[in-house]
């Protein structure tokens, strides 16, 4: 779904093409305690941090464990929002998402209903 997209930024007309590249779990050494989903912007690394406890929230909200490739997508869906709000892609960087953030993700992805994640969480 968000594996490969464009978005436009509203401000300078300016279009990013969004390639997603790795999946790590951080922990100790940026002590953010994050999974990183790393995307190629326009050839540039571009790096989100999903934090830890979102994994937590999600299963107790849906009864079913978030998945890598769930991952990606809530990734990939924050940044082509962060694109087309103007907040541009200059950062290398995205950790201070919180929790209710990536819920709200969830929730435009259509994931929040009980037992109505994707396929891909089942593999």
């Amino acid at each position: 779904m968000y594996e490969d997209f464009t978005a436009q930024d509203p401000l300078d007309k300016r279009s990013y093409h969004c390639v997603y590249q790795a999946i790590i779990v951080g922990i100790a050494t940026r002590h953010s305690d994050t999974v990183d989903i790393k995307f190629l912007v326009n050839g540039r690394g571009v790096w989100i941090g999903l934090p830890h406890p979102a994994w937590l929230e999600f299963r107790r909200r849906t009864g079913i464990a978030l998945a890598d490739r769930m991952a990606v997508d809530l990734a990939g869906l924050y940044l082509k929002q962060q694109i087309e709000s103007g907040a541009g892609a200059d950062r290398n960087h995205w950790n201070d998402i919180r929790v209710e953030e990536v819920m709200r993700l969830a929730g435009e992805l259509g994931w929040l209903q009980p037992q109505s994640a994707p396929a891909a969480a089942a593999g």
